[in-house]
């Protein structure tokens, strides 16, 4: 829980947080067990009015920028103002399922085969 942690910690101190979740989804892929990897986060602030996506998830980047260069693989981001988080119903979306292997897995083209036929 090291990086989950300083996850926490950082986006707490660097934003106005009305809603802080931070999910270590690392279960969810092809990594060791108790790794830390990949995460999702909900955050709500009115930090991020008047803000689009893009300058919302580089304010992000900037203060996670040592986890990112780090151990963090990826980082799933929802980020609302109070406004567009009571409008969206007040949940985040569920993360897909990983497909597991890579590019280079020669059953890669028949999983992502078998996922675009469902």
């Amino acid at each position: 829980m090291k990086v989950q942690s300083a996850i926490e910690t950082k986006l707490a101190d660097a934003f106005e947080a009305r809603l802080l979740q931070v999910e270590n989804e690392s279960h969810m892929h092809s990594v060791p067990p108790n790794s830390e990897t990949h995460f999702k986060v909900t955050l709500v602030s009115p930090d991020f009015a008047g803000q689009m996506k893009v300058r919302r998830h580089q304010a992000i980047y900037k203060v996670l920028a040592d986890e990112l260069a780090g151990s963090v693989h990826a980082l799933s981001l929802h980020l609302f103002t109070p406004e567009e988080w009571q409008a969206s119903g007040q949940a985040t979306p569920d993360s897909p399922n990983c497909m597991g292997g890579s590019k280079g897995d020669a059953s890669m083209a028949a999983k992502l085969e078998q996922g675009a036929g469902s």
